[in-house]
């Protein structure tokens, strides 16, 4: 039982850690890609990040952001699949939460095509986009494990 909980909260630290870093390479990126996209004589993306995408071109930049987004929602994936597996003491929410990561990336890019027709959609496939790939989903995990009738770990 220590165990699981020690587990538990080396995966909620992990997801903390890989939090702070989405958003500092989200963040630095999107920076980046204004003053090139703007041709900017500044960028306000971190030294070591602009160390880092020297050189690259817009089309580069675009590229980079979205296999960036797709890495952090597989990593973000995983270990909602791992913290189902330790509080819950198996997999059987795997399938689900594969689907359910799979069902929202799909509509946050129907919503990302439809925004030329209907522009309130962008922000919406964005905040979708954000929800799969944000920690989050571990912290609803732990707290549907506290619902009554949940097999979980005992305080």
């Amino acid at each position: 039982m220590m165990r699981r909980r020690a587990l538990l909260v080396l995966l909620m630290l992990a997801a903390v850690v890989l939090g702070a870093a989405r958003e500092f390479l989200f963040l630095n990126l999107n920076y980046q890609i204004d003053a090139v996209a703007n041709h900017r004589a500044v960028s306000f993306a971190h030294s070591i990040f602009r160390g880092w995408t020297a050189g690259l071109g817009l089309d580069a930049l675009l590229r980079l952001k979205w296999l960036l987004a797709l890495l952090f929602i597989a990593l973000t994936l995983a270990l909602s699949i791992a913290c189902a597996r330790i509080v819950f003491g198996d997999h059987r929410y795997r399938t689900a939460l594969v689907g359910g990561f799979a069902l929202v990336g799909i509509l946050a890019l129907v919503m990302h095509l439809l925004a030329n027709a209907v522009p309130p959609l962008y922000a919406v496939s964005v905040k979708l986009l954000h929800l799969i790939q944000y920690p989050v989903v571990l912290f609803v995990i732990w707290a549907a494990a506290m619902l009554p009738g949940q097999a979980r770990i005992q305080p």
